[in-house]
C-alpha cells in the first residue's frame, strides 16, 4: 500500500476559525483573518471541538493518492459518499499479469498463501486467454466495418478489457485518488480507524490520518475511531482495548 497526501486546502485550521467566527462577528472576512494569529486559531479549534460543532471544517479538504491496495477495499471506501473518487479502469486498462493483495492470515499460513498464489495465476492465465479470443473477434469485427488494421485493434482491446475483467478477482490491485472534506474524514476515520474495521482499510485509514495530522495537529488531535474521543461505539461488539487505542492514536506520527 503506498497513500500519499497529494493537496489540500491552504492554512486549513485559519480557514476552519475564520468561518467559524464569522457567524459571530460583525468584521469584514479580512479583519476576521488579520486578528486571527496562531495561539487564537488553536484556542478558537478548540472551542469548536469542545461544542461538537463540526459544519465550519467541511471548509477544507484533502486530496489522497491511493495505490497497492485491492478492489475489495474499493468497494468499502466508495460507500463513504461525501467525497470525491478517480479510479483505475479495468475497462481502458488491460490488467494481464495484474497485481494483487494478499491478506496477511493467508501470507502466515504457507499452504494458504501456496493455493491463494495458485488461484492468482489461474486467474491471470484465464484473464488473459479470454482477452485474446475477445480481441480476435473484435478486430475481425472492426475490420469489415472498414477500420484501419491499427485503430481496430486498438478498438478491440478496449472492447475485449469490458468483458474479459468479469474474471477478476476481490484481490486484483487498483489505484485511487479520493478527495474528502474534513468533517468526512473525522467520520471515515471514526468508522475505518477502528479495531472492528476491516484489516485493509484501518491500515489505509490510519495512515491517511497519519498525513493529515501534521497539515492541521489541532483539527486532528482527536481523530480516529469512537474510543480516542469518547464511548466505543460497537457496544457489545467492542475490542476492548480502548486504552491503548487511546494512547496509538495520541502519539500517531
Amino acid at each position: 500500500m503506498n497513500v500519499q497526501l497529494l493537496a489540500h486546502t491552504p492554512n486549513p485550521e485559519e480557514v476552519i476559525a475564520a468561518a467559524a467566527k464569522l457567524c459571530y462577528a460583525k468584521s469584514d472576512i479580512q479583519g476576521l483573518l488579520d486578528k486571527l494569529t496562531p495561539e487564537k486559531t488553536e484556542a478558537f479549534l478548540e472551542h469548536l471541538a469542545s461544542l461538537g460543532h463540526e459544519s465550519p471544517i467541511e471548509h477544507v479538504s484533502f486530496t489522497f493518492g491511493i495505490e497497492g491496495v485491492s478492489r475489495a477495499l474499493l468497494a468499502q471506501i466508495t460507500r463513504h459518499r461525501l467525497a470525491s473518487y478517480s479510479v483505475q479502469s479495468q475497462r481502458y486498462v488491460e490488467k494481464s499479469g495484474f497485481d494483487f493483495v494478499i491478506p496477511p492470515e493467508i501470507e502466515a499460513i504457507p499452504e494458504a498463501r501456496e493455493l491463494f498464489l495458485r488461484e492468482m495465476t489461474h486467474d491471470a492465465e484465464v484473464y488473459t486467454a479470454l482477452r485474446e479470443l475477445l480481441v480476435k473477434k473484435h478486430t475481425a469485427t472492426f475490420l469489415a466495418e472498414g477500420m484501419s488494421e491499427k485503430d481496430a485493434l486498438f478498438a478491440a482491446g478496449k472492447k475485449a478489457n469490458e468483458d474479459a475483467r468479469m474474471v477478476l478477482p476481490n484481490a486484483c490491485d487498483t489505484r485511487i485518488i479520493v478527495t474528502m472534506n474534513a468533517r468526512s474524514l473525522y467520520n471515515f476515520f471514526r468508522q475505518r480507524c477502528c479495531n472492528r474495521a476491516q484489516w485493509e482499510i484501518r491500515a489505509l485509514a490510519t495512515e491517511m490520518l497519519r498525513l493529515v495530522k501534521p497539515v492541521a495537529p489541532t483539527l486532528f488531535k482527536n481523530a480516529g475511531p469512537a474510543c480516542v474521543k469518547g464511548a466505543c461505539s460497537e457496544g457489545s461488539y467492542t475490542c476492548g482495548e480502548a486504552k491503548a487505542m487511546r494512547e496509538f492514536f495520541k502519539t500517531l506520527t
